[in-house]
């Protein structure tokens, strides 16, 4: 499968993803996993409607089962966003494992609106890494670096995405990073 049929066919899965958990990002604040909805109810496993397992600090994980496949991933909602009255979609950054696919800590970015091509920026302790996107769907643009910024965002405290929309309008969106390395090892137990 080519990078642009996939990142096409991610960029479906993080809209459902995102629009499925719209209202029910990561609650708790706390590190120890708090307890969520069942992880492979009947209605999920006939669905893929993703199902919460845990919260660790900022970060929830959730687990998707298809009829032939299973998605694993760890997701947060920005602590802040800027500029505070620009109307926009709910924003998520998530973290995915598909193991049937061969896929292991995909990061994906839902902006909130269409991201104007060039424009985006994911930082993490003055690190700086090039977003590529399409409508409001973004990810690392070097594949290369996905890794590199997978382990930053570990070792970080916090990561400021920053994007202009196809009107100009530059937002920040700032993701507290505390929980996500207990999320991403849940997230590698349930999706090895």
């Amino acid at each position: 499968m080519s990078c642009q049929v996939f990142r096409g066919f991610a960029a479906a899965l993080t809209f459902a993803f995102a629009a499925a958990l719209a209202s029910a990002g990561p609650a708790a604040s706390k590190t120890k996993p708090k307890a969520a909805k069942p992880a492979a109810s009947a209605d999920t496993a006939k669905t893929g409607k993703p199902s919460q397992l845990a919260s660790y600090g900022d970060w929830g994980v959730f687990v998707a089962e298809g009829e032939k496949s299973k998605t694993c991933y760890a997701l947060a909602t920005p602590k802040e966003r800027a500029p505070a009255g620009l109307k926009r979609d709910p924003a998520y950054v998530f973290i995915a494992n598909r193991p049937g696919e061969n896929v292991r800590e995909e990061v994906s970015v839902i902006l909130g609106f269409p991201m104007k091509e060039g424009s985006g920026r994911a930082e993490i302790g003055g690190t700086g890494f090039a977003l590529i996107a399409t409508g409001a769907n973004a990810w690392i643009k070097n594949q290369a670096e996905e890794a590199k910024f997978v382990d930053a965002l570990k070792k970080g405290s916090k990561l400021i995405v920053k994007a202009a929309s196809l009107r100009g309008h530059v937002t920040t969106d700032s993701y507290s990073l505390n929980g996500l390395s207990q999320a991403l090892e849940r997230v590698e137990k349930e999706c090895p």
